[in-house]
């Protein structure tokens, strides 16, 4: 077969399948995953022609990576679990509702900020890991909790693990193209330079879309989760959620500019962490009426996982309390060692040393390799390891935690075993690994794609890198895989490659939002399973804002004003935003006062009206 659109369509079919089973039957992704790693392996054997040996090389690959990531995950649940344990959930609690009781604020504050400087730092999915369970501590749904892990996984991502998918994505997918070169040399860059050009031009694009991101949290926060379901409950918080907004991605254009895109996210996150956290506590733009969830016995019973807020805390063997310091420090200890050994070079070195898996796997080009020392799962468990002796812990304690972390890690393994494989089997297709001349399966769905874009391709060119990042999990990935043809396609159509390639890299950031492990993984650590489906429908209406908006802006760049398909779609899409915002207002004045809304943690009304 050699038309290009059967064959796009075939290739698609394994992700069509995956999503409409989680999206659309509401499946856990414990049985959409192995539905789609048959079809998968189906299609790459009859249409790809795939040899056998290299479906089982594949699939090894992804259960390697698929036990790295297991790994990881196990130590989120034991930092939550150590901290339950110790009691010293408790005073963290207590640290943010001091800030505010309002839920929309303290999700901006440890979501937005906290979980974008812990995704400069790490990347790889670890934001939602670490901020799902911290605000399931302080009180939020567990599947609320998620939402907002998952949906900050957007705007810091293109520069999460110290520019991991700029540096090794988008430079690793351009590498040793002669027309790549040629398009530094003419622009008078080195290839450095033009890596870095396009680590600008994505950091601006993120700048523009990510503006609005902390406000679609409070609105969804508020419109899945409140006591009426109103969106517009989330506007109460705009100027503050648009500071928060600012505050991160304003230092984030600086630092990419001066710095490099290194400390994109790092530095960007913690500053703007800082900044709005110092804001908030003088109450600077906070709204005048607190918004909560509705009373723990009006919650649906899906909102719920295994665990709740407070779930196995403990007081410490003294009878005294954690402190502020000692409660935050497996936290500040978290980050601290996650910057050190991503930005100190002989540690990395070190840690890198040491890896484990298997290489030309069944005598294919197919290898993988885990580092277990620098994988984010081993900071998570020397941090729990301090943290038994810095919080007094004893044995009964510790064991408890162990017990209580891997008991909720049974839930993940099996979506996880299934979904990894069925991306390599996806990715290793084509010529190296079969007896075919067509190309891998993600690159002739690109390909068909970039034949239905035309000159319009700018509007696309994030659709085909949040697929990516859907299909392999990772925006590094999709990067790798599709920069060159998003490179190329701009050139065929005369428009600069730097802007598309740029392009692809925020929507790569974008899909993260949806990628199948990430919701499994996230959802794991707050003891939540079978409500995939549900997660990726809310994480759908910002990841689509998002690339939208993406690809608007790109292609205003790319051709500028006018009648253009991109102009139109921009003041379309501003309009509609807009159109919401009226909406959601004139709904807020038909329905009742919420019961909840005003109504602090404590149960006390907050001052005056938002």
């Amino acid at each position: 077969m050699d038309n290009l659109a059967p064959l796009s369509l075939l290739a698609l079919a394994p992700i069509v399948l995956v999503g409409v089973l989680l999206v659309g039957f509401r499946l856990p992704a414990m049985y959409a995953m192995p539905a789609g790693y048959v079809v998968v392996v189906a299609v790459a054997v009859l249409f790809w022609q795939t040899d056998w040996v290299a479906i089982a090389a594949s699939t090894v690959q992804g259960l390697i990576l698929a036990i790295g990531l297991l790994y990881i995950i196990f130590g989120a649940l034991l930092l939550l679990s150590t901290l339950t344990k110790s009691g010293a959930i408790a005073t963290i609690r207590t640290t943010f509702t001091d800030i505010s009781p309002d839920r929309r604020v303290q999700a901006i504050i440890i979501g937005w900020l906290f979980g974008s400087f812990i995704e400069g730092a790490s990347g790889f999915g670890t934001p939602a890991a670490v901020v799902a369970p911290l605000l399931l501590a302080l009180g939020f749904p567990a599947m609320a909790a998620v939402m907002v892990g998952l949906v900050i996984q957007s705007t810091p991502v293109s520069f999460g693990a110290v520019g991991t998918p700029i540096l090794v994505g988008v430079s690793g997918g351009l590498e040793g193209s002669s027309a790549v070169a040629a398009r530094a040399a003419e622009l008078g860059l080195d290839m450095p330079g033009f890596v870095s050009l396009i680590g600008f031009q994505t950091v601006l694009l993120h700048a523009v879309a990510g503006t609005l991101v902390p406000l679609f949290i409070c609105c969804m926060l508020c419109g899945f989760y409140g006591g009426n379901r109103r969106f517009s409950d989330g506007l109460g918080v705009w100027r503050f959620a648009l500071f928060a907004a600012f505050a991160m991605t304003v230092p984030s254009v600086l630092y990419n500019h001066f710095l490099g895109v290194e400390f994109t996210s790092l530095l960007g996150g913690l500053t703007g962490l800082v900044i709005v956290v110092l804001a908030a506590r003088r109450g600077f733009l906070m709204p005048k009426r607190t918004w909560d969830f509705p009373p723990r016995e009006d919650w649906l019973a899906r909102w719920s996982g295994t665990l709740s807020p407070g779930d196995g805390e403990t007081a410490r063997a003294d009878g005294g309390r954690v402190g502020f310091l000692a409660a935050w420090a497996p936290y500040l200890m978290v980050a601290a060692l996650l910057v050190a050994t991503r930005t100190i070079t002989p540690l990395e070195d070190w840690l890198t040393g040491v890896a484990v898996g298997a290489t030309d796997i069944f005598g294919t080009p197919v290898s993988q390799l885990v580092e277990p020392l620098y994988s984010p799962g081993a900071t998570f468990i020397l941090v729990c390891l301090l943290t038994y002796g810095l919080h007094r812990m004893t044995r009964r304690q510790i064991a408890d935690s162990w017990r209580m972390a891997g008991s909720q890690l049974a839930g993940a393994a099996v979506a996880l075993l299934f979904a990894v494989p069925l991306v390599r089997v996806f990715i290793n297709t084509g010529g190296d690994f079969g007896d075919t001349a067509m190309e891998s399966m993600p690159l002739t769905l690109a390909a068909g794609a970039a034949e239905l874009g035309g000159t319009a391709w700018p509007l696309y060119a994030p659709w085909i890198g949040a697929l990516g990042a859907f299909v392999a999990g990772s925006n590094t990935v999709s990067n790798l895989m599709f920069s060159l043809f998003q490179f190329s396609t701009a050139e065929r159509i005369g428009i600069p490659p730097e802007t598309v390639v740029a392009t692809q890299a925020v929507g790569g950031a974008a899909g993260n939002m949806i990628t199948v492990h990430n919701v499994v993984a996230a959802s794991a650590v707050v003891g939540l399973a079978g409500r995939e489906g549900d997660l990726i429908r809310q994480s759908l209406l910002p990841m689509t804002y998002y690339v939208l908006l993406a690809g608007s802006v790109s292609y205003v760049l790319v051709y500028g004003f006018g009648p253009g398909a991109g102009t139109v779609m921009l003041l379309l899409l501003l309009a509609v935003l807009a159109a919401l915002v009226l909406l959601m207002r004139r709904a807020d004045a038909d329905k009742p006062p919420s019961r909840t809304a005003g109504t602090a943690p404590g149960g006390g009304r907050g001052k005056g009206e938002e």
